[in-house]
């Protein structure tokens, strides 16, 4: 900043406000302002400027030389010769426990009952079965608390609360952020949060507390699924650790296999139609199989150019809400082959002097520039 604020201006407060008022100004601005919390480029910098500001204005002596002299102090700055390098203040103090434990994992609420992670599969599906919705399964192995141990990772299921933290899975920390002092909370190292240790481990899963066993999990394809959706088991996931607490989710997502020739747009299925000339100038009918079991018939009208669009309405993917299909849209594309025969060449060239006409190529220009705008 080039020039100054006022200190009281920066805080938005008046001269005469009391320490009370000055604590919850720079409260206030200091969560709006966190860089932790706001993305603005300039964030950081206002939050130095609302430190200083408070810095001063907190200290007896400093505001009261500030009140005299403003800025322009005797002596240069009142935080030295380098100027103002933050100030030591416990943040529980003035921003609450709660605002930097969303950032480092910290928290007042002490549990010993602790979640086990989510799990993530992925299972591929056919464009028919989201035609179609209906039951599914898929074959996985999955970490499952040990049996022997009851997921307690000790032999014989025998456990003590963990000296470290008196069986609570977490200890208080203080860390120096930046010119702050922050107490946090985060998870004990020796019981890894869950309150809980033992002197010998259990052989069957050394000690993890979990073990794996193949599993089929069925569950249902929504009809007009998306590529990427997931479906939600609860409690299916990683058990909490050591026995514990509850168990994560698991979540199973689905990835559309890509199909022959179709192409997903929303609920429209999207092809290209390969033709030669004589399909296109006097039409033809294709049929093709399609995913809902039914032939597809295309009917290819007289006179279609290339890249010239034909829809079957209702015959796309279904609507995940119940409503109606979308469309089949088909582009017409010109199927050039690569080599002729001399007969078939010789046939294309009597065939390109009937085709021409009487009108010479700049005059066929204009007319399809004027069909097009019309």
């Amino acid at each position: 900043m080039s020039e100054k604020r006022d200190y009281y201006e920066v805080l938005g407060v008046s001269k005469d406000a009391s320490e009370k008022d000055l604590k919850k100004a720079f409260r206030s601005l200091a969560r709006k302002f966190h860089p932790d919390k706001n993305d603005s480029p300039d964030a950081d910098e206002k939050f130095k400027e609302i430190q200083e500001a408070y810095a001063v204005l907190s200290d007896s002596e400093k505001r009261r030389n500030y009140d005299r002299f403003g800025h322009n102090t005797p002596g240069g700055s009142p935080f030295g010769p380098g100027g103002f390098q933050g100030f030591n203040i416990n943040l529980d103090d003035i921003l609450g426990g709660d605002f930097f434990s969303s950032f480092f994992g910290g928290g007042r609420r002490r549990t010993t009952q602790s979640q086990g992670n989510d799990i993530l599969v992925r299972h591929e599906i056919t464009l028919h079965s989201i035609l179609t919705g209906g039951k599914d399964e898929i074959e996985v192995e999955l970490p499952v608390s040990c049996d022997e141990c009851n997921g307690t990772g000790a032999k014989d299921g025998i456990t003590n609360s963990c000296s470290d933290c008196d069986g609570s899975g977490q200890v208080r920390v203080r860390q120096q952020i930046g010119p702050f002092v922050q107490d946090s909370v985060r998870a004990c190292r020796t019981c890894a949060g869950s309150g809980r240790t033992f002197a010998s481990k259990c052989k069957k899963c050394s000690g993890g507390g979990t073990i794996t066993e193949q599993q089929v999990l069925r569950f249902e394809i929504p009809k007009g699924a998306q590529d990427g959706t997931r479906l939600r088991m609860r409690n299916k996931g990683q058990p909490a650790p050591f026995g514990n607490g509850i168990a994560g989710d698991l979540f199973i997502e689905l990835t559309v296999q890509e199909h022959s020739w179709f192409e997903r747009n929303g609920m429209d299925l999207i092809m290209s139609l390969p033709l030669g000339y004589t399909d296109l100038a006097l039409g033809t009918t294709i049929t093709l199989p399609h995913i809902d079991d039914k032939d597809l018939v295309i009917k290819v009208p007289q006179g279609t150019n290339s890249g010239d669009t034909i829809t079957i309405h209702s015959r796309g993917i279904p609507s995940s809400r119940g409503m109606g299909r979308g469309d089949v849209v088909i582009l017409c594309k010109l199927h050039m082959p690569k080599k002729f025969n001399k007969a078939t060449k010789k046939s294309l060239e009597n065939l390109r002097d009937e085709l021409a006409g009487d009108t010479d190529v700049i005059d066929r220009i204009i007319n399809d520039a004027e069909d097009r705008r019309k």
